[in-house]
């Protein structure tokens, strides 16, 4: 097995556990889009405006191949992608938000596996922050925490502790921090597990076996709330464990089956799991397992996650359809055809909702409408010669959107 190395060395790895001992988690701010599908994990920004009508404000070139989502922290914007003809070169790009200049990248070398379907990539995972630090994951199973300026704080190839965990189709879970803990999902046909890290040191705080079967959904914080403390909900197609973030002891279960590839949400005391349609879930008292209040079949995300906003529930589905119910009842109150396919989730704010399919038509929908309404789109070029697509959720920050492709970083404004 190779080491982690740094293609753009830095001059004292060995500063980076040093460091790490003094950060601590910097509190975000109402513009921030942390982590994959936003502040909420549900793809809602509260303090975002979506234009009508959205135009390119600026744009910057990327390099290698990438479907992860653009994170937000400040005014900067971070995004992974992976480079090299086997896609071993693992990096790391920062950007100015306001005008897209680039700020610093750093670059890794892939100490895992590096085989993906062609149409995803090893930069699949989104990164995510807890404002001082950013956590990138790749495919490869490295895994690295920068600070914001761009210094290595701490770095794992965790395929050096679990040689097995792999996925012939490619990783794709996202990250996310609860507390102090960064929860990593790396459950696949083979070594399957998920861990509980230390954000300041990189070392395991607790790691829990996990159903051997490929999944591709990422896990979601459950705030604290009666009692019980911070928890995450890991999905697989099992079901959904929660379990307490900080020691990985289990809160409550659902099963028998959930979605591998659509994650669940959570708002308001309900968990809404893509679970035989949608299936939503009232979070239990300590001790207690969650009882169901509403089951929707005709509510189909497949592979794409679902969005709430405002006491509404939209999911859209491969072919285009956009579907949405009342978030209290499951009652589907409209179904609006939009130009397709997708890959990445919507996300929304105030009364709009935005989604950018596969060949980067970015389209904006009034979901306020009594039958819903295309407001505006924007046809984003393309590299035809590559044949690239657009396959991550937009990030959403003031009156801005941010999407990605293979070759550029987007930044859309009315």
């Amino acid at each position: 097995m190779r080491s982690f190395l740094m293609c753009r060395p830095f001059s004292r790895l060995t500063l980076g556990l040093t460091l790490a001992c003094l950060v601590t988690a910097a509190p975000l701010r109402a513009a921030d889009w942390p982590a994959f599908r936003g502040p909420f994990h549900s793809g809602y920004a509260a303090d975002a405006v979506l234009p009508t009508q959205p135009k390119i404000s600026w744009s910057a070139k990327l390099p290698g191949r990438g479907l992860s989502s653009p994170i937000i922290v400040g005014d900067k914007l971070f995004v992974t992608a992976a480079e090299g003809a086997g896609q071993e070169k693992l990096q790391v790009l920062c950007f100015e938000k306001r005008n897209g200049a680039p700020v610093w990248t750093r670059q890794l070398t892939a100490t895992g596996r590096t085989m993906t379907y062609a149409k995803t990539c090893v930069a699949a995972s989104t990164p995510c922050s807890d404002g001082r630090l950013v956590f990138a994951l790749w495919s490869s199973n490295d895994l690295a925490a920068f600070d914001l300026e761009g210094n290595l704080v701490w770095l794992r190839g965790l395929t050096a502790d679990y040689a097995n965990a792999s996925n012939s189709l490619g990783m794709a879970s996202s990250p996310v921090v609860v507390g102090k803990t960064l929860v990593v999902v790396i459950e696949n046909d083979s070594e399957s597990y998920s861990l509980g890290i230390d954000t300041a040191t990189g070392r395991n705080v607790w790691k829990l076996e996990r159903p051997r079967s490929a999944n591709w959904t990422s896990p979601v914080p459950l705030p604290a709330r009666d009692g019980t403390p911070e928890g995450v909900l890991l999905q697989s197609a099992k079901g959904v464990l929660a379990v307490e973030a900080a020691t990985g002891n289990r809160l409550w279960e659902f099963g028998p089956s959930a979605s591998s590839m659509s994650s669940s949400l959570v708002e308001g005391g309900v968990v809404y799991v893509p679970a035989a349609g949608i299936t939503a879930l009232a979070l239990p008292a300590p001790g207690k397992e969650p009882a169901t209040v509403w089951n929707a079949r005709q509510i189909n995300p497949s592979t794409i996650s679902p969005l709430l906003l405002k006491n509404r529930l939209f999911s859209v589905n491969n072919a285009g359809i956009l579907t949405m119910a009342e978030a209290s009842t499951g009652d589907i109150k409209w179904k609006l055809r939009l130009t397709g396919p997708f890959s990445g989730s919507p996300v929304g704010a105030g009364d709009r909702v935005a989604l950018v399919s596969e060949k980067a038509l970015v389209q904006i929908v009034d979901a306020n409408a009594p039958e819903g309404a295309l407001l505006g789109q924007l046809q984003l070029p393309l590299n035809e010669q590559t044949k690239e697509l657009t396959l991550c959720t937009p990030a959403l920050s003031g009156g801005q959107i941010f999407v990605r492709t293979d070759s550029t970083l987007w930044c859309l404004a009315e």
